[in-house]
């Protein structure tokens, strides 16, 4: 094996990374994809996690097979010249607006609950990202490979902590809520999570299974991703489920349990919180840099790229964060599911390029 190859624990740990972000770490994507539908949360969870499976293994499979180096060979491949066009434009404005997203959610996080000046999260989650994008591919999958185990532990651990404080019939009085936003059903809210989940995460996905490189260990990272995925979002749909009628309303619920246990585990839940938003800022930098760089028409250095893209986003992100998990992510995953269609077409009707 060539040592220079990313190994299937790496290209599992950066899947969840990728995934992980603002919505997921603060507990709110849960809240409004699956415990809000009460028990059958749950089902969308596990529905969820078979998805995640599926797709990141196509999408690296495809990678590798390409040889891709952003989201455009595979999206052309898989959707043919005009809804190829349709998904270029779908992913890149996804990209850049979860790019905006994460630095604009950096700046809460600093001026809600460490009590500092939102910009000064805004301009380090800015310089941070521009900086671990500039040292490529490798440096995007080390950054956020070793990021991704204290993510998971942290949420394990806090949402352990709050089933077992809580009375064992607690967990099963919770029914749900009404909810809002665009989509009313548990069935339809799995597909559309794994929609635009798998949008985002296409970008960085397609070109790890090209630097993965063997079969067997694409299927192992997919496999390893999306199971880490699946208990994640399970462990955090119980936590907020025992304590619905104090989170239902909050913006960042996980926040609210962290603060249940100590104010010293919120603070330090607020700082993993950010490094979580750093993952997802990424790669998302990364997927639309790679992008817009593999133009013919784009006469600028990558790192000119780099920092010009990332500097516009921190300027958007000014504008501030609302309401984009319920309705941003929803329509970007109505768009998604053309995507997922494609990449089942693919791999059922097309025969392997290599």
């Amino acid at each position: 094996m060539d040592k220079r190859r990313i190994p299937a624990i790496k290209a599992a740990a950066t899947y969840i990374g990728v995934v992980v972000g603002a919505g997921f770490a603060t507990g709110q994507e849960i809240l409004q994809f699956f415990t809000r539908f009460g028990a059958m949360g749950i089902a969308g969870i596990l529905l969820a996690t078979a998805l995640f499976i599926l797709f990141g293994y196509i999408i690296m499979d495809l990678g590798r097979e390409l040889r891709a180096r952003s989201h455009l060979e595979i999206i052309r491949y898989t959707g043919g010249r005009f809804l190829g066009i349709l998904m270029d434009l779908l992913i890149s404005f996804f990209l850049f607006g979860s790019l905006t997203a994460m630095i604009a959610g950096t700046g809460a996080v600093f001026k809600e609950h460490l009590g500092l000046p939102s910009l000064a999260g805004d301009l380090i989650m800015c310089a941070l990202t521009a900086l671990t994008v500039m040292s490529g591919i490798r440096g995007v999958v080390n950054s956020i490979s070793f990021v991704v185990p204290l993510l998971i532990l942290s949420v394990l651990g806090i949402s352990i902590y709050s089933l077992v404080a809580a009375p064992p019939a607690v967990l099963f009085s919770h029914r749900g809520g009404a909810g809002g936003g665009l989509v009313t059903g548990w069935l339809l809210s799995a597909v559309i999570y794994v929609s635009y989940n798998t949008i985002i995460s296409a970008s960085i996905l397609g070109p790890l299974g090209m630097n993965t490189g063997e079969k067997k260990a694409i299927k192992i990272g997919a496999v390893l991703g999306g199971a880490g995925l699946g208990l994640a979002s399970l462990m955090i749909h119980l936590s907020l489920s025992v304590n619905y009628s104090e989170i239902s309303h909050l913006e960042v619920p996980m926040m609210y349990i962290a603060g249940r246990i100590s104010g010293a585990v919120r603070s330090i839940y607020a700082i993993i919180l950010v490094c979580e938003i750093y993952t997802t800022a990424v790669g998302s930098l990364y997927g639309f840099v790679s992008r817009i760089n593999s133009m013919k028409k784009v006469d600028i250095g990558e790192k000119s790229l780099i920092l010009v893209t990332a500097t516009t986003a921190l300027l958007l992100s000014q504008l501030g964060f609302s309401n984009m998990v319920k309705y941003l992510y929803p329509l970007v995953g109505y768009g998604g599911t053309v995507f997922l269609l494609s990449l089942i077409y693919v791999k059922i009707r097309r025969k392997p390029l290599d």
